[in-house]
C-alpha cells in the first residue's frame, strides 16, 4: 500500500531536514473553525498532521487536550464529522501524511472493520490507538488485520522503558512511523522533556518504522533536541491546542498564531 509517511520522510532526508508534526483535536472548537485550523497548520509548513478524534475519557492526555475534546464534543461533533474534515483537507492536499489518535471505544463503537474502511476512504494513512498495548493490537479483535485489509497503517507507541521484547514487537507491527515517548505520563508541555536515545537507536537497528518523538515538545529548541536524539521528527500537541484555547474569541488571531508557531517549529528541523 502507499505510504505517505515513508515518502515524506525520504523527501526530508534528501533535504537534510527533520519532520514537524503538529497535533490538534478535530472539531475543536467546532467543525468550521477546525477546518480553518487544519489549513493554517499546512500553510505554516507542517510536514504531516496528527489529529485527535475527541473522546469523553482520553486517558493518555492531559488537561489541555481533555478540554479540547470536551469543546469538540459539546459542539455536537460526531465521528462522521471527524472523517469529513479529513476528506475536505484531502481535496486540497493529497500528499501530506495524516495520522489520527483515537481511543479503542470509538473504533469499536463504529465497528472495527467499518472504522478502518472509513479511515481509508477519508484519506487517513495511520491510526494510533493509545489504550491498546502493542502486544494486544494484533490479537485483541484483530485491529491490525482490519487496518491492513483496509489499507491503513497501525502506528504504535514506544515508551522510554520498553524492554527488548516490546521493542521487537513495535518494530514488527508499527507502520508509517513509530511514536516514541520522550517521557512517562500524559500529554502536556509543562513536564520534563526526555531523550530516549537507546529506544530510538534500537528501533532503527530493528528496521522499525521511522521514530518520531513526542510528549513535552513545545519549543523550537525541543525540536532540535529531538532530532539530536536520532529521531527523524517531532510532534507537538498541547502547545498547538493551547493556541486554540487562548484565542477562542478571536479566530483570525488564532489562525495567525498557529501558522507562525508551526513555521517556527518547522524552521528548527532545518538547523
Amino acid at each position: 500500500m502507499e505510504n505517505r509517511f515513508e515518502n515524506r520522510f525520504a523527501e526530508l532526508q534528501k533535504k537534510g531536514e527533520g519532520a514537524f508534526l503538529p497535533f490538534v483535536t478535530l472539531c475543536d472548537p467546532d467543525y468550521e473553525t477546525s477546518l480553518k485550523i487544519l489549513k493554517a497548520l499546512i500553510k505554516g509548513g507542517a510536514d504531516a498532521l496528527e489529529l485527535g478524534f475527541p473522546f469523553s475519557d482520553p486517558c493518555a492526555d492531559g488537561p489541555v487536550i481533555q478540554n479540547a475534546d470536551k469543546r469538540a464534543l459539546n459542539s455536537g461533533a460526531t465521528t462522521d464529522d471527524f472523517f469529513n474534515l479529513i476528506r475536505e483537507i484531502r481535496k486540497e492536499n493529497d500528499s501530506i501524511p495524516v495520522s489520527i489518535l483515537v481511543y479503542a471505544n470509538v473504533v469499536v463503537a463504529r465497528g472495527i472493520n467499518k472504522f478502518f474502511h472509513d479511515a481509508h476512504e477519508a484519506g487517513i494513512d495511520g491510526v494510533l490507538i493509545p489504550d491498546i498495548p502493542c502486544n494486544m493490537l494484533h490479537t485483541c479483535e484483530d485491529f491490525e488485520k482490519c487496518a491492513r485489509d483496509n489499507g491503513v497503517h497501525t502506528v504504535l507507541i514506544a515508551p522510554p522503558n520498553a524492554d527488548e521484547a516490546t521493542l521487537e514487537e513495535i518494530a514488527k507491527h508499527s507502520k508509517g512511523y513509530t511514536y516514541v515517548l520522550s517521557r512517562f505520563g500524559i500529554t502536556g508541555t509543562e513536564n520534563t522533556f526526555g531523550k530516549p536515545v537507546k529506544v530510538i537507536n534500537r528501533i532503527k537497528e530493528l528496521n522499525g518504522a521511522t521514530p518520531v518523538l513526542g510528549f513535552g515538545i513545545s519549543t523550537p529548541e525541543h525540536v532540535k533536541q529531538a532530532l539530536e536524539t536520532g529521531a527523524k521528527g517531532a510532534i507537538a500537541g498541547s502547545a498547538c491546542v493551547k493556541i486554540v484555547e487562548k484565542n477562542l474569541n478571536n479566530v483570525p488571531k488564532m489562525l495567525d498564531e498557529l501558522e507562525a508557531y508551526v513555521h517556527s517549529m518547522k524552521e528548527a528541523t532545518r538547523a
